[in-house]
């Protein structure tokens, strides 16, 4: 089985030498993304909240290119470069997920591309 390239211009550009997302069966590997404009590819300028909803978007897109939606995200990975955000987080995740919703990590970091305050990854089921 080969994998297939997954990509969109619904979502911002891979910034180097990635790809949006790629397919391997019924599993498709969403790369990481920051919160990134895709019209403009600068970073949303406002809140964390503002960052959150943005990244949402853009996971958003990659899925739908893929023909499929956020809900059937397997496994999604949260990098915040401060986890006193993981409250905010977690009130818009759930205006992106129904129940249940998917296994996930959240993790602090120094630093993300970008100035970026979160970046999120995920493992998608067809």
């Amino acid at each position: 089985m080969s994998k297939t390239i997954i990509k969109t211009d619904q979502a911002p550009a891979a910034l180097g030498t990635y790809s949006q997302a790629t397919r391997h069966g019924d599993i498709v590997f969403l790369s990481g993304q920051v919160a990134l404009d895709p019209a403009t590819m600068e970073l949303v300028n406002g809140s964390i909240k503002e960052e959150i909803h943005q990244v949402f978007r853009n996971l958003r897109a990659v899925c739908e290119a893929a023909g499929s939606d956020l809900n059937s995200i397997l496994k999604l990975s949260v990098f915040l470069t401060d986890m006193n955000d993981f409250p905010v987080l977690n009130t818009i995740m759930a205006e992106y997920f129904d129940k249940p919703y998917p296994a996930r990590a959240a993790i602090g970091v120094a630093a993300l591309p970008k100035a970026a305050r979160v970046e999120m990854d995920a493992i998608l089921g067809l």
